[in-house]
């Protein structure tokens, strides 16, 4: 059994602040960067539980080098940095996989599950929409795993976060690591997280998984709402793409793969 882990950082339990999950704050950052790498460890150590005989796990948080290879087993390979593909968080997934999972995941831009609620870029993006359905990095790659038809079996982060993987892939696991409430968090005792990521992996492994994969559409219409006029009009100068409104694009295609082009691009 070949699986995929992806591993993002402001849904780790806990965490509350920028600073904590910011390289260039160490005396906050260290403390967290060990504990995303213990939910990490926990997601592996269930899925060999349940039989894994390959785990691949991309970092994928600001760097993409934040996991503490060390304490990781020995049948994981961990992808590090940033390649350039467009697939960006599920960097290398493909349909030799038998399942994904998603760690440490968080609440999409304009929602307030996490004090540090995003998609792809604080910075740049207002929102995101695929098909009218507001969009969350957990949906964005979501649809990559099913273009191939790789189940997303489970899924960790915050509350809100999960309540949104229930409503769009209900047969996906959840475990909910904390609870947002404005600019705090309510969140779980740590260890006791990872004890409970590790027993819901290994027994959703041991499952129906088939039931976890995702029907695409015959096409895709994204929308983005850019913070800044500027970085909207730049973005409509690429090919196929629209400016709806100042600060809005559209862009519409029939292959998945071109909405995680359009991303790379233009975020």
């Amino acid at each position: 059994m070949k699986i995929y882990i992806s591993a993002d950082m402001e849904g780790i339990t806990g965490v509350t602040h920028w600073n904590e999950v910011e390289h260039n704050k160490p005396s906050q950052y260290t403390q967290f960067q060990e504990r995303m790498t213990k939910e990490v460890l926990a997601a592996c150590n269930g899925a060999n539980d349940a039989g894994a005989t390959e785990i691949w796990v991309k970092d994928a948080h600001y760097s993409g080098r934040n996991i503490l290879s060390e304490y990781l087993p020995k049948n994981v390979k961990l992808i590090r940095g940033w390649s350039g593909h467009p697939y960006s968080m599920v960097q290398e997934l493909d349909s030799s996989f038998d399942a994904l999972m998603m760690v440490g995941y968080h609440s999409m831009a304009g929602q307030g599950g996490n004090p540090l609620a995003h998609t792809m870029s604080s910075s740049k993006l207002d929102s995101v929409y695929i098909n009218d359905q507001q969009t969350s990095e957990f949906f964005l790659h979501g649809n990559v795993a099913g273009k191939h038809g790789v189940p997303l079996v489970f899924v960790s982060g915050d509350a809100g976060l999960c309540e949104e993987v229930k409503e769009v892939s209900p047969n996906t696991t959840t475990h909910a690591t904390m609870v947002g409430v404005g600019d705090s968090t309510i969140s779980i005792q740590p260890e006791e997280s990872r004890n409970m990521i590790q027993k819901k992996v290994a027994d959703t492994l041991k499952g129906d998984t088939k039931s976890c994969i995702w029907k695409h559409p015959g096409s895709f219409v994204l929308r983005i709402r850019y913070i800044k006029q500027q970085s909207a009009y730049r973005a409509s100068q690429y090919n196929g793409a629209t400016l709806i409104d100042a600060k809005t694009v559209q862009f519409d295609t029939d292959n998945y793969d071109e909405i995680m082009r359009f991303m790379l691009f233009t975020v």
